[in-house]
């Protein structure tokens, strides 16, 4: 078994001495945001615009006719647009699920408010923007050609052929192939690199009488670049982005700041974000020179069930959880609690994450189940095969997936894009004793549940039914128990699911208890002689451990109880 669980930080600046910073915190480098483009981007062809610049600009001026304080709400964002109100809505709440400022009106808004509330019309033309963003392509596998005609997914929502299924990824030792989050981060900073010029403009407004010949961006319009761009490495963290700058930092705090040219806006990010890049490359450089060190994975695979215990403590890096294989894994919240979390590569496995979390990603898995606590921001399942997500959210994107059920409570409509197969959904099925405490920490409703709403993008396999995804058989659906393997550690409220089952469910729920009952109730009237109990006793042990051993859940007493 291959395993790593680790936190995936930006590295600090190799050498501040040597390599001159163009912002005045030394400590602190520039980053893209990552969240806007692994959960913000949505396959709407109306919204990809092959010339961005030609396009939104007369659209931005469209929309602040109809703008309220900056703000536009869906009917504006549909007109404008010239999308329903279906689609409006999901813009909308896609870009209060990546928003970087947490007190956005947007993001606190409650569901029935999202409409009229709506967006920053500086946000919104950000978001918009990158929606014409590609994802890094996948390095070159050595047996593509071979195995193109097993998985021939081409997926509406990435514009790339993947050529891999999720078990033709760990069988090849996807970890060679797919990029790594260093790789994205430098992807996604040369997009910025080309576009800023492009997006500083679209924030800048001209100077009043000068015309557009002079644009300035004043201080509010420069923080909206922090949809895209932070600052902030290992021990630093810089909360507004205009404090790095030179042209805001020292401004008058009793004084309106006074607006900065777009050109100096323009020159200082690019500088920084070459740096960065520099940086990255120095990085990646360091990494491909040094010598290989395989004792980490010899380690993970002498102990498994202990190495999966190993979490690094750094709160605002993203915990990676990767190559999981046959065995369990269990996180709570003093080890998660309001962190970003990406479940990669895994299989054959059950992983239980039971804390309060930001974002969520479950990819390129197969044959497992895998238990997210309550994710406030949004969850997003990609590329996975054979695999049962149980799962609290706000909002939820499958993509290109195959054979998978989705037991779900979600407040908004779950979004299915790409090319996916025999999809299904359920309600949602299981509780741990935090699970409310959690839920209300991160924001989610349980009176609402839209787990059988599902919104189609992009293509959809003719050869299943008309829906995106069907619906769980009431007479199939069952109760995920997750059991209690600490039980020295304080117990919550929660003793039942807070999410309310359909009436469907409920009874065929209720049936089942109510025979269970009547065939304890009939052992136990029936009158037997002690070694004929005694025989029956050991005849339910044994199908017991039968079932136990031909699921594989025998593996999650042996592993769990290690830990």
């Amino acid at each position: 078994m291959t395993e790593e669980l680790k936190d995936q930080s930006p590295a600090p600046d190799p050498d501040p001495i040597q390599t001159p910073k163009p912002n005045p915190n030394s400590n602190s480098i520039i980053h893209p945001r990552r969240v806007p483009f692994e959960h913000g981007l949505l396959p709407i062809q109306k919204l990809i615009f092959t010339d961005p610049i030609q396009t939104l600009a007369p659209i931005k001026l469209k929309l602040s006719a109809s703008a309220t304080n900056h703000r536009v709400g869906s009917a504006a964002i549909s007109d404008a647009l010239l999308i329903s109100g279906d689609h409006a809505r999901l813009v909308l709440e896609t870009l209060g699920s990546v928003l970087h400022c947490e007190n956005d009106p947007l993001v606190i808004a409650k569901p029935e408010e999202v409409d009229s509330v709506g967006a920053d019309l500086r946000d919104l033309i950000l978001f918009l923007y990158i929606q014409s963003y590609k994802k890094l392509l996948p390095r070159t596998h050595k047996d593509s050609a071979a195995v193109a005609d097993v998985w021939p997914s081409t997926s509406a929502f990435d514009g790339y052929l993947s050529a891999l299924s999720p078990i033709q990824l760990v069988r090849s030792n996807s970890r060679r192939f797919m990029p790594s989050p260093t790789d994205e981060e430098a992807h996604q900073l040369s997009y910025l690199q080309k576009h800023i010029a492009n997006i500083v403009s679209l924030l800048a407004e001209p100077v009043e009488g000068e015309g557009d010949e002079s644009l300035v961006l004043s201080t509010e319009s420069f923080e909206h670049i922090g949809f895209l761009l932070h600052f902030g490495d290992k021990g630093s963290v810089v909360p507004s982005l205009s404090q790095a700058t030179p042209f805001f930092a020292n401004s008058d705090p009793d004084m309106p700041a006074v607006p900065a040219p777009a050109s100096q806006v323009h020159d200082w990010l690019l500088k920084n974000i070459a740096s960065a890049l520099e940086s990255i490359s120095d990085r990646i450089s360091g990494k491909e020179n040094g010598p290989f060190n395989a004792s980490d994975q010899d380690a993970a695979m002498a102990d498994p069930c202990a190495a999966l215990n190993k979490v690094l403590s750094n709160d605002r890096g993203l915990c990676i959880i990767e190559g999981v294989s046959k065995t369990s894994l269990f996180k709570q919240a003093s080890e998660l609690k309001g962190r970003s979390v990406k479940v990669a590569n895994c299989h054959d496995s059950v992983i239980y994450l039971l804390a309060p979390l930001r974002y969520a990603t479950v990819y390129g898995c197969s044959d497992s189940t895998i238990v997210l606590g309550a994710a406030g921001k949004a969850v997003r399942v990609e590329h996975c095969e054979r695999v049962h997500v149980i799962a609290a959210t706000k909002r939820i994107c499958i993509a290109n997936c195959r054979e998978c059920v989705f037991f779900l409570g979600v407040n908004q409509r779950p979004l299915i894009v790409g090319d996916n197969h025999k999809l299904q959904v359920a309600p949602y099925n299981t509780f741990y004793s935090h699970l409310e405490e959690h839920m209300t920490e991160v924001g989610i409703e349980p009176t609402i549940n839209k787990w059988n709403e599902s919104l189609a993008l992009g293509a959809v396999d003719p050869h299943d039914s008309s829906e995106p995804a069907s619906c769980v058989d009431p007479d199939q659906f069952t109760n995920f128990l997750i059991p209690n393997w600490f039980a020295g550690e304080a117990l919550g409220s929660t003793k039942d699911n807070p999410f309310s089952l359909p009436d469907a469910y409920k009874a065929v729920q209720q049936t089942k208890l109510k025979n269970l009952e009547e065939a304890r109730k009939s052992l136990r009237e029936t009158p037997l002689e002690e070694i004929r109990k005694r025989e029956l006793s050991t005849a339910f042990h044994m199908h017991f451990k039968d079932w136990l051993y031909a699921t594989g859940n025998i593996r999650q007493l042996y592993c769990l109880q290690g830990d």
